[in-house]
């Protein structure tokens, strides 16, 4: 038998053991990079806001950075995802192929066309000047979509590159620098209002595809493959978050954006009512297909088209939450439909 100086020791020992096993594990620092104050990130606030980062373990810090800030950040090992345009993420992937594309949260997006007061079509921007935050970027690929769609070619407008984000392509119409312009929502809300014309919008041309990415370096996902794992199931539940609770989404996104609550209540509308945040996050095949499309500088249309984009965009985390039944638990019954229709369009 234990004497009882040695019984004392060892249920000391054993409490002291189950103690340091109960105590909390430390979360894991992770940096997400965001190029654009707009609804596209919602997700990533509320995520951010709601707790559900830290529900999986992660103390995430969002980065505000305008592209290729993020690029950068992932190449130097100060950010471990961005969350961007698929566009910019394509280009990025095609120069680096340590880069790996693991989903895509939104596919359409709530872009207007905005035009000088006196400019009543798309048709009319020949010989005009159109603002851009910087040649090839998504906006730029989403006017040369438009002006495709009316007969005309990049070649036929001014390009008049900004180097900010929304904000500055927006000071560039009111200032009278430019005559056009492409704005997220609310900018184009205030310039409306004004008087200013809205010559086309994306949620109108269901072929014009406007998707975000999740970009992470192939060597961060090895390492720790369930950082990645982790980071959809958040932001999923951010998603789902953004349609059950209005109140508590505008509250996020006004954490990070500070706009009039009107105007968010409004922006919120113009994602929820079409569902646009995409519940089961694959990157698509139609959209990877739809920016290789859109590519008017004919250097990186070569480009895209001849690199194996099966090489860097990996659907498999997300096929492997779909086998688990995360999402169907998540929504529930009523999303294994449209699971089964994304899956099918994944990128493959």
């Amino acid at each position: 038998m234990l004497s009882r100086h040695r019984l004392v020791f060892f249920t000391a020992a054993i409490l002291v053991g189950a103690g340091a096993w109960l105590q909390p594990q430390p979360l894991k620092k992770v940096t997400i990079v965001y190029p654009n104050r707009s609804g596209s990130q919602w997700p990533l606030f509320i995520a951010k806001e709601g707790g559900y980062y830290q529900k999986h373990g992660l103390e995430v810090t969002l980065q505000f950075g305008v592209h290729p800030t993020g690029i950068a950040m992932l190449v130097s090992g100060e950010g471990q995802m961005v969350n961007s345009s698929l566009e910019q993420l394509m280009q990025a992937s095609t120069k680096d192929g340590s880069f790996t594309l693991i989903g895509s949260s939104l596919n359409k997006g709530t872009f207007a066309l905005m035009g000088r007061k006196d400019i009543a079509s798309v048709r009319d921007l020949k010989g005009k000047r159109v603002a851009v935050s910087q040649i090839g970027d998504a906006p730029y690929g989403y006017v040369v979509a438009l002006l495709g769609k009316s007969g005309l070619t990049p070649r036929d407008v001014q390009w008049i590159p900004v180097g900010t984000d929304v904000s500055g392509r927006a000071a560039a119409l009111e200032s009278g620098r430019a005559d056009a312009t492409m704005l997220t929502a609310p900018a184009y809300f205030r310039l409306e209002d004004a008087g200013y014309k809205t010559l086309a919008n994306l949620a109108e041309h269901a072929d014009i595809f406007a998707s975000t990415g999740h970009l992470m370096k192939k060597s961060v996902v090895a390492s720790d493959p369930k950082l990645a794992e982790s980071l959809i199931e958040a932001q999923a539940e951010a998603i789902k978050r953004f349609y059950d609770d209005k109140a508590f989404a505008v509250k996020a996104y006004m954490a990070y954006d500070r706009q009039p609550q009107a105007d968010v209540e409004r922006i919120y509308d113009l994602y929820a009512r079409p569902n646009l945040f995409e519940r089961v996050p694959y990157v698509l095949a139609p959209a990877v297909k739809s920016v290789i499309d859109q590519q008017a500088d004919p250097q990186i249309a070569a480009q895209m088209k001849a690199f194996d984009f099966r090489t860097v965009i990996d659907n498999r985390i997300v096929d492997r939450l779909v086998k688990d039944g995360f999402f169907e638990k998540l929504f529930e019954a009523g999303v294994k439909a449209e699971q089964d229709r994304k899956s099918r369009i994944a990128f493959r």
